[in-house]
């Protein structure tokens, strides 16, 4: 306990750090938040567009299409500000010999290069996406509020299942020294997990749940809140956040056997 809110403490100074930054380029603020805003637009046009050809896609109608976009962006919306621009500068960090600098402390160094940086500026994201969720909420019929304390679990764990993997493909810097495709590979997998699982095969569904699963960051919270509850799938999820945590750590530890300092 005494550890956890020592690293609580030291997330929660370096936010405020990287706020008082961000605020030095208030342009920028409104800037991100309108290109997030036609990216976010765009995705609901999408299937706005295709449900006026038919009233289902995968099991969903539309009504339940749209809180399953709000899970989307609510998740996009909190890895962009806690993760994001940590895990997209990882291989300048290992070329320009930055990392050096985070071995040396006297810190986790995959907590310090994960959570160094938050990128305010998307919490203007975050609040777009809980207005979205809370609408398409609104408009289904006799929806069960209660249900909304499944993702007290299950939005963490979508979380964390993004986070390890996307860290485990940006970790391949530290081996390869450069590593730009595979992180191209890593943003087509992405992608895979922003439509709901409903729409894949079965047998690709079961990859996305399990090897590349991507299926637990948007669709099985979606799921907690639209369909009766799934309960050995919703435990599945969060084993595999422990699981997945471990093996980022593992190989973590694994690939700084390969790493040479810069300034070697």
């Amino acid at each position: 306990m005494t550890t956890l809110k020592k690293y609580l403490s030291l997330y929660l100074a370096l936010f405020r750090t990287s706020f008082i930054a961000d605020l030095e380029y208030r342009v920028n603020f409104m800037t991100r938040f309108v290109t997030d805003v036609i990216w976010y637009s765009a995705q609901i046009a999408t299937f706005e567009v295709l449900f006026r050809h038919t009233p289902k896609i995968g099991d969903w109608n539309l009504a339940q299409m749209r809180v399953f976009l709000g899970v989307v962006f609510i998740v996009d919306a909190l890895y962009m500000i806690i993760l994001s621009e940590n895990l997209d500068q990882f291989s300048e960090k290992v070329r320009k010999g930055d990392l050096d600098l985070l071995l040396a402390k006297p810190v986790n160094s995959q907590f310090m290069l994960s959570l160094q940086k938050a990128s305010t500026a998307m919490i203007g994201n975050l609040l777009l996406g809980l207005s979205w969720f809370t609408y398409s909420l609104l408009q289904l019929p006799d929806f069960q509020w209660l249900r909304l304390f499944w993702l007290i679990v299950l939005i963490p764990c979508g979380l964390v299942a993004l986070y390890t993997m996307r860290f485990m493909i940006a970790t391949t810097a530290v081996i390869f020294t450069r590593s730009e495709n595979l992180q191209f590979v890593w943003y087509q997998i992405y992608r895979l997990g922003m439509r709901p699982d409903s729409i894949y095969v079965p047998w690709f569904k079961w990859v996305l749940l399990t090897a590349l699963p991507v299926g637990v960051i948007a669709s099985v919270p979606a799921r907690a809140i639209l369909e009766p509850p799934h309960l050995a799938l919703f435990a599945w999820a969060v084993i595999l956040a422990v699981i997945l945590l471990y093996l980022s750590n593992k190989f973590w530890k694994y690939s700084l056997k390969f790493y040479s300092s810069a300034s070697s």
